[in-house]
Protein backbone atom coordinates (compact mmCIF):
# COMPACT_ATOMS: atom_id res chain seq x y z
CA UNK A 1 0.00 0.00 0.00
CA UNK A 2 1.63 3.42 -1.16
CA UNK A 3 2.16 6.14 1.89
CA UNK A 4 1.40 9.44 1.27
CA UNK A 5 4.05 12.42 2.62
CA UNK A 6 3.46 15.64 2.95
CA UNK A 7 6.33 17.79 2.27
CA UNK A 8 6.38 21.55 4.53
CA UNK A 9 9.44 23.83 3.59
CA UNK A 10 9.33 27.86 2.91
CA UNK A 11 12.41 26.56 0.53
CA UNK A 12 10.90 25.50 -2.76
CA UNK A 13 14.31 23.89 -3.92
CA UNK A 14 14.30 21.89 -0.68
CA UNK A 15 10.61 20.65 -1.56
CA UNK A 16 11.22 20.11 -4.87
CA UNK A 17 14.08 17.73 -3.72
CA UNK A 18 12.51 15.57 -0.94
CA UNK A 19 9.50 15.15 -3.43
CA UNK A 20 12.06 13.53 -6.07
CA UNK A 21 13.70 11.94 -3.33
CA UNK A 22 10.55 10.39 -1.54
CA UNK A 23 9.30 9.23 -4.64
CA UNK A 24 12.14 7.66 -5.48
CA UNK A 25 11.72 5.14 -2.77
CA UNK A 26 8.95 2.35 -3.52
CA UNK A 27 5.80 2.58 -2.12
CA UNK A 28 5.82 6.38 -1.11
CA UNK A 29 4.32 9.07 -2.60
CA UNK A 30 4.13 13.08 -2.44
CA UNK A 31 0.36 14.25 -1.67
CA UNK A 32 1.50 17.79 -1.81
CA UNK A 33 3.55 20.60 -0.92
CA UNK A 34 2.87 23.45 1.71
CA UNK A 35 5.31 26.88 2.05
CA UNK A 36 4.74 27.16 5.81
CA UNK A 37 2.64 26.24 9.08
CA UNK A 38 -0.62 27.61 7.48
CA UNK A 39 -0.28 25.75 4.63
CA UNK A 40 0.48 23.27 6.33
CA UNK A 41 -2.45 22.77 8.20
CA UNK A 42 -5.34 23.80 5.11
CA UNK A 43 -3.15 21.01 2.93
CA UNK A 44 -3.52 18.24 5.88
CA UNK A 45 -6.95 18.52 6.70
CA UNK A 46 -7.63 18.38 2.56
CA UNK A 47 -4.68 15.46 1.89
CA UNK A 48 -4.88 13.31 4.43
CA UNK A 49 -0.99 12.34 4.40
CA UNK A 50 0.08 9.41 6.23
CA UNK A 51 2.88 11.33 7.01
CA UNK A 52 4.29 15.17 7.33
CA UNK A 53 7.31 16.34 7.04
CA UNK A 54 8.01 20.11 8.28
CA UNK A 55 10.71 22.48 8.13
CA UNK A 56 10.78 24.73 12.12
CA UNK A 57 11.61 28.21 10.79
CA UNK A 58 9.09 28.99 8.51
CA UNK A 59 7.01 32.81 8.17
CA UNK A 60 3.16 32.78 9.46
CA UNK A 61 3.45 29.73 11.28
CA UNK A 62 6.41 28.07 11.99
CA UNK A 63 7.41 23.78 12.81
CA UNK A 64 6.12 23.90 16.10
CA UNK A 65 3.25 25.88 15.79
CA UNK A 66 2.10 24.05 13.09
CA UNK A 67 2.38 20.49 14.68
CA UNK A 68 0.36 21.66 17.28
CA UNK A 69 -2.13 22.75 15.35
CA UNK A 70 -2.38 19.28 13.17
CA UNK A 71 -1.96 17.50 16.72
CA UNK A 72 -5.61 18.64 16.94
CA UNK A 73 -7.12 16.71 14.15
CA UNK A 74 -4.38 14.01 13.36
CA UNK A 75 -3.62 12.77 16.26
CA UNK A 76 -1.82 9.86 15.41
CA UNK A 77 -0.16 10.52 12.05
CA UNK A 78 3.49 10.90 12.08
CA UNK A 79 5.38 14.45 12.41
CA UNK A 80 8.60 15.02 11.30
CA UNK A 81 10.75 17.87 12.10
CA UNK A 82 13.84 18.38 9.49
CA UNK A 83 15.44 21.64 10.43
CA UNK A 84 18.32 23.19 9.90
CA UNK A 85 18.74 24.17 13.70
CA UNK A 86 19.72 20.67 14.08
CA UNK A 87 18.68 17.83 16.77
CA UNK A 88 19.69 19.81 19.72
CA UNK A 89 18.18 18.63 23.18
CA UNK A 90 16.32 22.13 23.53
CA UNK A 91 14.88 21.49 19.89
CA UNK A 92 13.75 17.94 20.23
CA UNK A 93 12.37 18.79 23.97
CA UNK A 94 10.11 21.68 22.20
CA UNK A 95 9.17 19.25 19.24
CA UNK A 96 7.73 16.83 21.73
CA UNK A 97 6.12 18.77 23.11
CA UNK A 98 4.29 19.67 20.63
CA UNK A 99 3.76 16.17 19.57
CA UNK A 100 6.58 15.76 16.79
CA UNK A 101 7.29 12.32 16.41
CA UNK A 102 10.93 12.44 15.58
CA UNK A 103 13.73 15.28 14.86
CA UNK A 104 16.06 14.96 12.14
CA UNK A 105 19.06 17.79 11.12
CA UNK A 106 19.18 19.09 7.64
CA UNK A 107 23.25 18.20 8.27
CA UNK A 108 22.17 14.25 8.49
CA UNK A 109 21.00 15.01 4.65
CA UNK A 110 18.30 12.93 3.20
CA UNK A 111 19.55 9.61 4.14
CA UNK A 112 18.92 10.68 7.76
CA UNK A 113 15.12 11.66 7.12
CA UNK A 114 14.49 8.51 4.83
CA UNK A 115 15.53 6.18 7.04
CA UNK A 116 13.42 8.04 10.20
CA UNK A 117 10.62 8.06 8.03
CA UNK A 118 10.66 4.36 6.89
CA UNK A 119 10.80 3.42 10.52
CA UNK A 120 7.61 5.52 11.07
CA UNK A 121 5.93 3.67 8.47
CA UNK A 122 7.20 0.12 9.98
CA UNK A 123 5.90 1.50 13.70
CA UNK A 124 2.43 -0.42 14.12
CA UNK A 125 -0.60 2.18 14.80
Amino acid sequence: MTKSILVVDDNSVVRHSLRRIFEGHSGWQVCGEAVDGVDAVEKARELTPDLIVLDLAMPRMNGLEAARALRSFMPSVPLILFTVFGNTPQTTKEAREVGITNVVSKADGAEGLVSTIQAAFDRPN
